[in-house]
């Protein structure tokens, strides 16, 4: 067979891992032809190409980004856009197309499924707000460097006895500031599920205060939200997706902080070192389970399908399904574990 595939939407690690768990499968055990598409759907749209061989991807396994390039070009957005990614597979001989994304890359997918395009997706996403599976590559990876920054934060704000907000990303979903605030003895996490009281934030931090624990570590989603009319937050503009390009929401709750409270507040932002370098071991393992069960999909012609872990075992559901809703924080996580350590 001839096959493509694809990244798509934001870098994650892992990537590489799992194009080269596919290219290896398809060329040793099934004798494929494997062809990348460049920059996502942007590639698939021209047409632009390379040769993914074993060759090519020798190396590639602890390699951070991703080799084929992704872009957030959405071709629903484009008139004629589904048509010409279909129409291109056709026309370069492609039999079936393995697309590794989120939510919107996988959206897409789903829409060129419904159209009779052989399409086979694999969930990739650091924020694991992905439908269909418990857990998406990169997540692992991006939670052990929120929790390590968080880990460095804690001497700095002792020594100075300041309040610290983290930043982390996480725009619908608070899984990484859940996870690593957890891990990483946060005083308090403010995440997209939960609209925060800026006023109880900041009487936690007080009553800690109180006890004489004057270094605090806030932890806040990107996507939080405070509730109405508590706090102002500016508005960004917006992606293909239809996304607000979001960033900054620590800098207001750092601002609200020390002006209600007094407390010497400082501000840091991860942004997009959570989605770079080396991939754990976990999410080097998950990638190449999933890049092997993708083309072994393939050639089982479960197309408009995509892997997912579920209960240590790698399935498949439908593309539909996967991107229908938003995985998001369970609350018992949030208010039967990470509520029980706030502001302690």
């Amino acid at each position: 067979m001839r096959v493509g595939m694809l990244t798509g939407g934001g870098d994650c690690p892992g990537l590489n891992a799992v194009m080269r768990a596919i290219v290896r499968k398809a060329e040793r055990d099934f004798g494929d032809e494997v062809v990348g598409f460049l920059d996502g759907w942007r590639g698939v749209l021209e047409g632009r190409t390379i040769a993914a061989t074993v060759e090519r991807f020798r190396g590639s396994l602890p390699r951070g980004g991703t080799l084929l390039g992704t872009s957030r070009t959405n071709p629903l957005k484009i008139d004629g856009g589904a048509d010409r990614c279909r129409d291109q597979l056709r026309a370069l001989g492609i039999d079936a197309l393995i697309a590794i994304g989120g939510e919107d890359t996988l959206g897409v997918a789903a829409t060129l499924s419904e159209m009779g395009a052989p399409v086979v997706g694999v969930p990739k996403t650091i924020d694991n707000d992905l439908g269909g599976t418990e857990l998406t590559f990169g997540f692992d990876t991006a939670v052990a460097i929120a929790t390590e920054a968080i880990d460095r934060l804690h001497t700095t704000a002792e020594s100075h006895d300041r309040v610290m907000v983290v930043e982390v990303m996480g725009r619908h979903a608070g899984h990484i500031a859940t996870w690593a605030g957890i891990a990483g003895g946060a005083t308090m996490i403010l995440i997209p599920e939960e609209p925060f009281d800026i006023d109880r934030v900041c009487e936690a931090l007080r009553r800690r205060h109180a006890k004489g624990r004057y270094a605090s570590i806030v932890v806040v989603a990107e996507g939080a939200v405070p509730k109405e009319g508590t706090m102002q937050v500016l508005s960004g503009e917006r992606d293909e997706f239809g996304h607000v390009r979001l960033g900054g929401i620590a800098n207001s709750v750092a601002e609200e902080i020390e002006a209600r409270t007094g407390f010497e507040t400082r501000v840091t932002i991860l942004g997009h070192v959570q989605r770079g370098g080396t991939p754990t071991a976990f999410d080097r393992v998950l990638a190449t389970r999933f890049g092997v069960a993708a083309i072994d999909a393939v050639h089982d012609g479960a197309f408009g399908q995509m892997v997912a872990l579920r209960c240590g075992e790698i399935v498949r559901v439908p593309i539909s399904e996967a991107v229908q809703e938003l995985k998001l924080v369970d609350p018992d996580l949030y208010h039967g574990v990470a509520e029980v350590f706030f502001a302690g």
